[in-house]
């Protein structure tokens, strides 16, 4: 059992430290010369235009709008969803709990 698990962990290591090894482009050195990464944005309008520019112009300012953007959709819509459950009855803010 122990023989097994060293040699998992040998091939888990090997796969974490040698990385230019598993590239499909060509390898670690020519990989930014060989693939771009871009969104199509020709055929959308409005925001998903704006999303996709955002992408293709600057990949830190995708992450941070990103980062900023999810929980802030997070907060608008579960505010959304204790008012729909407000409305029909369900109280959240003094429940009794059931456990012993």
């Amino acid at each position: 059992m122990l023989k097994r698990f060293s040699t998992l962990f040998g091939f888990i290591t090997a796969l974490l430290f040698f990385p230019a090894q598993l590239f499909a482009a060509g390898g670690g050195a020519d990989l930014p010369d060989l693939m771009v990464l871009v969104a199509d944005t020709r055929k959308v309008g409005g925001w998903e235009a704006w999303w996709g520019n955002l992408y293709n112009e600057g990949h830190l300012a995708f992450a941070l709008a990103t980062v900023v953007i999810i929980p802030v959709v997070g907060l608008v819509l579960g505010l959304l969803a204790d008012l729909v459950m407000s409305r029909i009855g369900i109280d959240l803010k003094s429940r009794a709990l059931a456990e012993h």
